[in-house]
């Protein structure tokens, strides 16, 4: 049998032949530029010059050497690395002919020196997850964080039901809804910035034991910390041929966290957005189109998209969670599945666009809040004539008031009315004041602290973002 010869990849292919949507419905080029094959190839150059400074550094090339490799890591390209890969069939080891052929046969040694292709590949991966965490994820994060902030605080006064079990409950503010999102998408941000800077690489070579940096230099742990130290990162603890897998996978999982309160947004507002209901609406171009047989439908395309991000989103966690696991020192499955992971981050970000674009010209529509606050007249105030009757010594109030609701349901007639004419209440009805008596009479005034607590929570949270615009600065240093 033949040998399979090697296939080198078609550099001209047309976007619409690609696979993934990541590659042309939902391609983003600020995506691209931390996460794409190129920006994998750009990284793990950047550990390789960095490598070769650290040679020179202890004394093992010249500072020429040294700067030789890093004029051709910074010249090599994907198309001629994919070329090597396809005839020799090993990645790393591509890269690393790929840069040998650019310098003299004395720097030739030097490139690569002691590594294994995971302190490169793993080092690589950890710097691009950091800078593309910190220079893209968190700022469109804190785009639409600062656009939930702005709705929260708008919206803090206007009255709106709540819904408990899909059934109307008490009174809120529709900014008090939104500030829910404020709080938990800011908790969020604030943890993948911190888990972002705990990811950490390693010059630890085949089995993470420095064996062959050992034979170079005396203290082989201080030149992974100095090596780590130029690209910005801290070497892990202890690591095999490949860092421990908990770092990544707490990030990965914190982000898929975010996704899931950005789903959970999404989900609520398609919900307000029901016909029935009615109370927000996606802003509609002129020219769009709702459906390709239905002329008037404006339906919830693209609060529907995120959620259904946030299905593939979660899928590709699994995958994460799977590779906690390898054989030994190391085996090779997790070295596809890893491939992957940037694709997380690169649905999130069209969901994070998509929600944001959205949410910044999202139509409040407050005459149908008024109206379904309305819907079953005074109903919801239930709560509150069962607690001041309980406060003025009712010895069974809920259940009182609770016959009083069935009575409503089924005559029609308002609960202050059947409450007023019902003479067992009357003693206590005399002694309530005149503000709980208009608070059981006008179902608007019953929204506890919640305008207070819109306007509280976005406060600290726009702060919060004010603070976090120095600290990313900070870990790039």
């Amino acid at each position: 049998m033949s040998a399979q010869v090697p296939q080198v990849p078609d550099f001209t292919r047309n976007i619409f032949d690609n696979l993934s949507p990541l590659d042309y419905r939902y391609y983003d080029e600020q995506f691209a530029e931390y996460f794409s094959a190129r920006a994998d190839i750009k990284y793990q150059l950047m550990v390789e010059a960095v490598l070769a400074q650290t040679l020179y550094y202890h004394g093992l090339c010249s500072e020429s050497v040294a700067q030789e490799v890093r004029t051709a890591c910074e010249q090599v390209t994907v198309e001629e690395v994919a070329q090597e890969e396809a005839r020799i069939h090993h990645n790393v080891r591509a890269l690393v002919n790929c840069i040998q052929g650019r310098v003299s046969d004395e720097a030739k040694p030097i490139v690569h020196m002691t590594a294994t292709s995971f302190d490169i590949i793993d080092t690589a991966k950890a710097a691009q997850f950091r800078d593309g965490t910190y220079q893209l994820l968190i700022p469109v994060l804190s785009e639409l964080e600062t656009v939930l902030i702005e709705i929260a605080e708008r919206e803090a006064d206007t009255p709106q039901i709540g819904r408990t079990h899909g059934q109307h409950a008490v009174p809120i503010t529709f900014g008090f809804a939104i500030a829910q999102y404020v709080s938990r998408l800011g908790g969020c941000i604030k943890r993948i910035d911190d888990l972002a800077g705990e990811l950490v690489g390693k010059f630890a070579g085949a089995t993470g034991s420095y064996n062959a940096l050992s034979l170079l230099v005396p203290d082989p742990e201080n030149f992974e910390l100095i090596l780590m130290n130029r690209l910005g990162l801290v070497p892990a603890e202890i690591s095999t041929q490949i860092v421990p897998p908990e770092p990544m996978t707490r990030l990965l999982g914190e982000i898929v966290i975010a996704a899931g309160v950005i789903a959970n947004l999404a989900t609520n507002m398609r919900s307000l957005q029901q016909t029935e209901i009615a109370e927000v609406g996606e802003a509609f171009e002129a020219d769009q189109v709702g459906s390709s047989t239905m002329p008037h439908k404006l339906n919830p395309e693209s609060f529907e998209n995120v959620c259904g991000m946030w299905k593939i989103i979660l899928a590709r966690i699994i995958t994460v969670f799977l590779d906690l696991i390898s054989e030994h020192q190391r085996d090779l499955t997790n070295s596809a599945p890893s491939r992957t992971y940037g694709e997380i981050i690169g649905y999130l970000i069209s969901a994070i666009k998509r929600t944001t674009r959205v949410m910044k010209k999202l139509v409040v529509n407050r005459a149908n809040m008024q109206r379904n606050l309305k819907m079953q007249g005074d109903l919801p105030l239930a709560e509150p004539w069962y607690i001041l009757l309980a406060r003025r010594g009712h010895p069974n109030a809920h259940e009182k008031v609770r016959q009083l609701t069935l009575e409503v349901r089924r005559t029609g007639r308002p609960l202050w009315n059947l409450a007023y004419q019902d003479s067992e209440l009357v003693p206590y009805l005399d002694q309530m004041t005149d503000e709980e008596k208009a608070t059981l009479q006008h179902i608007e005034q019953y929204t506890g602290i919640a305008a207070m607590k819109a306007r509280q929570v976005a406060e600290d949270w726009r702060g919060e973002l004010e603070i976090m615009k120095v600290v990313p600065n900070k870990k790039e240093e």
